[in-house]
């Protein structure tokens, strides 16, 4: 996403997401998606068939889904200004970031148990919410965190989660067993 908006589950990849994701191949066990366009087309961009995962779709944005942020200020400037306030909140009728870290803390428990490190292509908001559901971080520091798209993150776990690395657009450490 290069653009401040809503993103809506069929929105796909542009063109330079498209040349950065068809770099290079990643070699994983397993690989998951986001059931949305945009990470199913940086899966192929890839050369990879990953299972669809529901649980690492993105935020639902709600009746903002699909818009861009001047699309919204124009007919919900009250609403906008209250969610730039507190995006944590969620957007009218969408998810809040307490309901998707809910989410993904039961995504989190279901990797645990597995012995078979997973590769995942997701959304920022997820990795965000990821990471600070991972390591017990408040939600307000989630917001904090930068991911550019085609980032890499690496969370690792051993009787309790661990952030091994964020690194934008490189890919080599995913090549390593890990998940």
């Amino acid at each position: 996403m290069r653009v401040g908006a809503f993103p809506a589950r069929a929105e796909g990849l542009d063109s330079g997401g498209l040349k950065k994701a068809r770099v290079g191949r990643l070699a994983a066990s397993a690989w998951l998606t986001s059931p949305a366009l945009a990470a199913r087309q940086t899966a192929e961009a890839l050369g990879l068939s990953p299972t669809v995962d529901e649980g690492l779709r993105d935020i639902d944005h709600g009746s903002w889904t699909g818009q861009t942020f001047e699309q919204v200020q124009a007919v919900d400037p009250v609403g906008l200004a209250a969610w730039l306030a507190d995006p944590a909140r969620g957007a009218p009728a969408g998810e809040s970031l307490a309901d998707l870290r809910a989410r993904l803390g039961e995504w989190l428990q279901r990797q645990a148990q597995s012995a078979a490190p997973v590769a995942a292509i997701t959304h920022p908001m997820v990795i965000r919410a990821l990471i600070a559901e991972a390591l017990e971080m408040p939600s307000a520091a989630a917001l904090r965190i930068d991911i550019a798209p085609l980032s890499a993150v690496k969370l690792s776990f051993n009787h309790a989660w661990r952030l091994q690395a964020i690194c934008p657009s490189d890919r080599e450490f995913l090549s390593e067993r890990g998940s």
